[in-house]
C-alpha cells in the first residue's frame, strides 16, 4: 500500500503547532535544487573497461552465451545495471551521489516527443516541472493510473491537475480487483531522433520520493526503429526479443483502448540490446500448470518461479564440488502485506519460487530487510518518510505474522539502537560496507541472491515495485488450481552471464557508494572466479547485514510514536 494522509505533531503538542502532514501529491518540493543546465545526452552509456558514464548494449548479440573460460587479459569491469536516485540533502562532500540519477536527469532531455507515465501516485505539476522547459508545453504525456472510482479524490485530483496542460491525457488502468493498486513504475520516452527507452524504477511520481527517499532506476539502452521483419523465433531469457515479448504482453493486458497506441509503435523498436529479463504482474488468474514462459508470458511469482529455474548458477566453490556455504536470499521492501497466520505463503510459495531448484543441502538462507522505528526518527525526512512505509503490527494476527517473520527481518541502516544512540562500527569484523543511504529511507524494492554468506558476489538481482504481499505476487495455487493476482507490478532482473563475452565467464559484485567496481577489485574477482567481466551492482543498503535485536519492531504506519524523531516531531495516528 502507499502513503495515507497522517498527522504530525511538535513535543508541545498544541494546536497552533500542529499541522496536517501534506499529501505528496500536494507537496511539491523547491525544484530549484533539481535543476541544471540541459544539454542533449549521448544516445546511450557506454559500457568499456574504465567504466566511464554512459551505457552502449548496441551492439550486443541477442543470444546470451553461457559457457566460462578462464582468461589471462584483464577482465573488463562494467558499471552497475541499476542506478540509485540522487538524495537531495545528503552532504555533497560525502561522495554519496556519485553515479545517481535526478527525474530531471531522465525527464529534461529536449529530444523527448512523447512519454507515458505508469505509477500508482502522480503529481502531474511536478512531473511536468521535470521536462526541458522549451519542450514541456510539447510533449505528449500520458498519465496511466488506478484511481477508477468516479469520485475517487485522486482521481479528481489527477484529472484537475491533467486539465491545466492541453499535452497531458489521463489514462486509468483496468481494474477488477477490489484489494489491487496499479503499482507499477514505468516510464516510456518516444523521441524525436526515431529511438525509444523504457524506465522501470521504483519512485511514485510525486517529489517526496525524488529528493530524500532511497530508490532505484533500471533503463534500457536507446532502443532504435528497425526495419519490419519476421518476429525472432530464438528468444532465450534474459534476450533482448524476450524482453520485448513480455513487456509488450504487459502493455496490451491494458486493452487496446488504454495501451493500444504505445504498443503499436514499440512494435517498430529494436530491443535487441537489453540485457535483462522482465518479471511483473497483472490482474489475472493463470492455472498453476501454465508453468512454462515459452509458451507464453506468465505473471507474479510463477514467472519468477521459471525464470529463477532457468538462470545458471555457478558453484560457490571453485572445484565444481557441493558448496558448504549456502547462497544468501535478501529480500528488501518498503511493505509488507497480510501474508497469513501462517508461514505458508511466505516460504512454501515465495521463497520456493526464488529458488526453485535448490538441493536440499543448498537451500538459501533468507533475510529481509525492513525499516525500525529508530531508522524512519533518523532519516532525512524523519516521520514523513514513514508515511510511504508499511507493515501493519498492532493486531493479534498481525503479530502472528510478526512472529514467525522476525528470524528473517534485518534492519535498513544497522547503526541504531533502540534508545537512538549509535553503534561504534569502527572495529566491524568482517568491516561495514557503507551503501551511504542510511539516512535515506528505504522506498525502493530489490531482491538479491548472494552466492555465498559472505556476500562477495551475487548470482541474480531484481529491482521491482513488487513490495511483499499475495496482490502483487499473486496467492498460493487454490482449490481449482488457479494463482489469482490483484495488483499491477513490475520489475527487471540481472544476472552475470548476460555480460559475458565471446562465451568467457562473468561475475557479478556489489558496489558502495558508486556504479564501478574498482579495477583491482575487478582483477581480484575475475582471476578468482575465471571470469573475464566483472559487473557491478550499486547497493542501496550496508552490508553485512544487520538482523534485528530482541527489542527491535518493525515501523508501523498506522501506531503512534510519542519520542520525536531529529526534527522535533511525533508521529500520531
Amino acid at each position: 500500500m502507499e502513503p495515507p494522509t497522517k498527522k504530525i505533531r511538535t513535543d508541545s503538542g498544541s494546536p497552533e503547532q500542529e499541522s496536517k502532514l501534506e499529501s505528496p501529491l500536494s507537496t511539491i518540493h523547491d525544484i530549484a535544487t533539481l535543476r541544471s543546465v540541459i544539454t542533449p545526452p549521448p544516445q546511450s552509456r557506454q559500457v568499456a573497461s574504465s567504466c566511464p558514464d554512459a551505457k552502449n548494449e548496441s551492439n550486443v548479440p541477442d543470444t546470451i552465451p553461457t559457457s566460462s573460460t578462464p582468461s589471462s587479459i584483464p577482465p573488463k569491469v562494467i558499471e552497475s545495471p541499476i542506478q540509485l536516485s540522487h538524495i537531495r540533502d545528503l552532504p555533497t562532500s560525502k561522495g554519496y551521489n556519485v553515479d545517481t540519477v535526478r527525474l530531471r536527469d531522465i525527464l529534461g532531455d529536449p529530444m523527448i516527443r512523447e512519454c507515458w507515465q505508469f505509477n500508482y501516485l502522480h503529481d502531474v505539476d511536478f512531473v511536468m516541472s521535470q521536462f526541458d522547459e522549451d519542450m514541456r508545453d510539447l510533449i505528449k504525456v500520458k498519465v496511466v493510473h488506478g484511481s477508477w472510482q468516479r469520485e475517487n479524490a485522486t482521481k479528481m485530483r489527477i484529472e484537475e491537475a491533467c486539465a491545466r496542460y492541453p499535452n497531458v491525457e489521463p489514462i486509468v488502468a483496468y481494474m477488477p480487483e477490489p484489494f489491487g493498486t496499479h503499482h507499477s513504475k514505468i516510464m516510456v520516452l518516444l523521441r524525436h531522433d526515431d529511438l525509444a527507452q523504457v524506465i522501470i524504477h521504483t519512485a511514485n511520481m510525486i517529489a517526496q520520493d525524488w529528493t530524500n527517499m532511497t530508490q532505484a532506476v533500471w533503463r534500457s539502452p536507446l532502443l532504435p526503429q528497425k526495419l519490419s521483419s519476421a518476429p525472432a523465433r530464438d528468444m532465450p531469457i534474459g534476450s533482448g526479443a524476450r524482453f520485448k515479448r513480455d513487456f509488450l504482453a504487459y502493455l496490451r493486458a491494458y486493452g487496446p483502448s488504454k495501451t493500444g497506441p504505445l504498443v503499436q509503435e514499440l512494435e517498430t523498436y529494436d530491443f535487441g540490446a537489453v540485457r535483462g529479463a522482465l518479471v511483473a504482474s497483472v490482474p489475472s488468474k493463470q492455472h498453476a500448470s501454465e508453468s512454462n514462459s515459452d509458451e507464453g508470458t506468465l505473471w507474479g511469482w510463477l514467472a519468477l518461479k521459471d525464470l529463477m529455474s532457468r538462470i545458471p548458477i555457478k558453484a560457490a566453490n571453485k572445484e565444481g564440488k557441493e558448496s558448504l556455504k549456502k547462497p544468501h536470499i535478501v529480500t528488501q521492501i518498503s511493505s509488507v502485506a497480510t501474508l497469513g497466520q501462517t508461514e505458508k505463503w511466505l516460504k512454501e510459495v515465495f521463497f520456493k519460487a526464488l529458488s526453485p531448484s535448490s538441493p536440499p543441502s543448498q537451500q538459501p538462507k533468507h533475510s529481509i530487510i525492513f525499516p525500525t522505528p529508530d531508522e524512519i526518527r533518523r532519516s532525512i525526512d524523519g516521520y514523513t518518510s514513514g508515511a510511504s512505509i508499511h507493515m501493519k503490527t498492532q493486531s493479534a494476527a498481525q503479530q502472528k505474522q510478526l512472529t514467525y517473520m522476525r528470524p528473517y527481518l534485518c534492519q535498513w541502516a544497522g547503526d541504531g539502537l533502540t534508545n537512538g544512540t549509535c553503534i561504534d562500527i569502527s572495529g566491524d569484523e568482517p568491516p561495514k560496507r557503507e551503501a551511504g543511504r542510511a539516512r535515506a529511507a528505504p522506498h525502493i524494492k530489490t531482491y538479491i541472491r548472494f552466492r555465498d554468506e559472505g556476500m562477495e558476489s551475487m548470482d541474480w538481482a531484481m529491482i521491482s515495485s513488487a513490495n511483499l504481499s499475495t496482490q502483487a505476487w499473486g496467492a498460493g495455487v487454490n482449490s481449482g488450481g488457479e494463482v489469482r493476482i490483484c495488483s499491477w507490478e513490475i520489475g527487471v532482473v540481472v544476472w552475470p552471464g548476460l555480460f559475458e563475452e565471446e562465451g568467457k565467464g562473468a561475475v557479478m559484485v556489489p558496489t558502495f557508494q558508486k556504479d564501478c567496481p574498482s579495477p583491482s577489485e575487478g582483477e581480484e574477482k575475475g582471476k578468482e572466479d575465471a571470469a573475464s567481466v566483472v559487473v557491478g551492482f550499486r547497493m542501496p543498503y550496508n552490508l553485512p547485514l544487520t538482523p534485528y535485536g530482541a527489542s527491535d519492531e518493525p515501523w508501523c504506519a498506522t501506531a503512534s510514536y510519542e519520542l520525536p524523531d531529529w526534527r522535533g516531531q511525533r508521529w500520531i495516528v
